[in-house]
């Protein structure tokens, strides 16, 4: 969990985070205002190649939460159109980290054990 994440209880006193997943120094395809940059700069042989980018933060972790859920379902069918089930699922089968859950929330995406929970 980075020194920069969010952390609970919310004002109204719910978990936060609620599950966390890898988020700093990701690397991803490079888009928007990133690629741009990047195709701005005019690397030598760079034309028409894969961009990348590091980056951290939500918008590098989301993917992953993103991601285990979307095989979930690919596998466990009868869970789409179920959010509060899948959630409930996936925030049971978290691996602890050990912190405080203002810190960890219910702990860090496990998609196989997702895939084992009843």
């Amino acid at each position: 969990v980075s020194f920069f994440s969010s952390r609970g209880p919310t004002g109204d006193g719910r978990l936060k985070p609620g599950l966390v997943a890898p988020g700093e120094r990701i690397t991803s395809a490079a888009a928007g205002q990133y690629r741009t940059s990047i195709e701005r700069a005019q690397f030598p042989d760079s034309d028409g190649a894969a961009l990348y980018i590091e980056d951290s933060g939500t918008s590098m972790s989301a993917p992953h939460v993103s991601g285990a859920i979307a095989a979930f379902l690919s596998v466990q069918r009868e869970y789409v159109g179920q959010p509060d089930e899948v959630k409930r699922i996936f925030m049971s089968s978290a691996i602890s980290l050990g912190r405080d859950p203002n810190f960890q929330g219910a702990g860090l995406v496990d998609l196989m054990r997702a895939l084992q929970t009843p």
